[in-house]
């Protein structure tokens, strides 16, 4: 069983930054793939980043491409998402996945979730 705790969440104006952290416990931390995937009332959920178990290859959906930057610290047992320059069409519930897979963007891939952060870009 592997636990996630997400945190940084919060209110932002557009153009602004924030961080996401998910903390873990109960299986080895460096053996997970870690996703982040996000979800607007009325929508499914949907892939937002991975990282792969060595923290050397990051995937992205094509709508923060460039703004988001996901990030792992296997010491701390913690993987981060830095997001930046947010827009309104960001706002959604954020949550923290793992996978015993490799990197995948499909939701069902990832059997390990958190309870979520609530993001919310003002405009």
């Amino acid at each position: 069983q592997v636990q996630l705790v997400e945190s940084g969440g919060g209110l932002v104006q557009a153009g602004g930054s924030l961080r996401l952290s998910c903390a873990a416990s109960g299986r080895t931390f460096s053996s997970l793939t870690l996703g982040w995937f996000r979800q607007d009332p009325g929508k499914e959920r949907e892939f937002v980043s991975s990282i792969s178990w060595t923290g050397r290859k990051q995937f992205y959906a094509d709508s923060v491409k460039g703004r988001f930057i996901i990030s792992r610290d296997n010491a701390k047992n913690t993987t981060y998402l830095q997001m930046n320059s947010l827009k309104p069409e960001d706002t959604a519930v954020y949550y923290c996945a793992a996978s015993l897979r490799r990197s995948s963007s499909s939701r069902d891939d990832y059997p390990y979730w958190g309870h979520g952060t609530q993001v919310t870009v003002s405009s």
